[in-house]
């Protein structure tokens, strides 16, 4: 099945780059804009959160959206980025990003059937929220394309983790994965407003 391979791809190129990200940590051997890059995403808990929650959207839309949603997340997610680094304005960010939790959050629990446009719309949208702050945050001494690498390629992982989610959830009954994947859709949803109120 392909999906299982592209999980497996994904699995090889995380124990690929482990040994970099033992050092990727600020103060801790040498670091590289591709490490801090990669690390970036998955040191928030509202990056991880929104990010996982693509793939568990795209794979609860199934079809063209498996690879469209989270494809335009990550587009979009560069574009965000070369704002920041151009010095374009994008008001609200944390705001955009908390958002981002809780909509998504609130498709899967509600299990929207978006049409896949929307759905890559909605996702490139809050993307660029995601991107602008991965990039304004970025160290000093990073350089930016490796930087942006180690971040899209996190990225793109974590929406791999989230469609690897929805599948074997899925696994059960078809009623009994749709339920608990709902659940998941909740629980992250409310960890949002968590963020948005700061009690995260």
């Amino acid at each position: 099945m392909p999906l299982n391979r592209t999980l497996r791809t994904a699995l090889v190129l995380a124990a690929t780059l482990y040994p970099a990200l033992a050092y990727a940590h600020v103060g801790v051997g040498e670091t590289s804009g591709f490490a801090h890059g990669f690390t970036h995403p998955i040191s928030g808990l509202d990056h991880v959160l929104a990010m996982i929650l693509v793939g568990v959207f795209a794979f609860q839309l199934g079809g063209r959206a498996l690879w469209l949603v989270p494809l335009s997340f990550v587009g979009m997610m560069a574009a965000g980025g070369i704002m920041s680094m151009n010095g374009i304005h994008v008001p609200l960010i944390e705001l955009g990003i908390a958002l981002s939790v809780i909509v998504l959050g609130t498709a899967v629990a509600f299990e929207v059937k978006a049409p896949v446009a929307i759905a890559a719309g909605l996702a490139g949208l809050f993307a660029i929220f995601h991107g602008y702050a991965h990039v304004a945050e970025m160290p000093g001494g990073a350089g930016g394309l490796e930087y942006a690498g180690g971040f899209m390629l996190s990225t793109a992982l974590l929406h791999v983790a989230g469609i690897g989610l929805g599948q074997v959830v899925g696994r059960n009954s078809q009623q009994a994965g749709s339920y608990a994947l709902r659940v998941i859709g909740s629980v992250f949803a409310l960890a949002g407003v968590g963020i948005l109120s700061g009690a995260l």
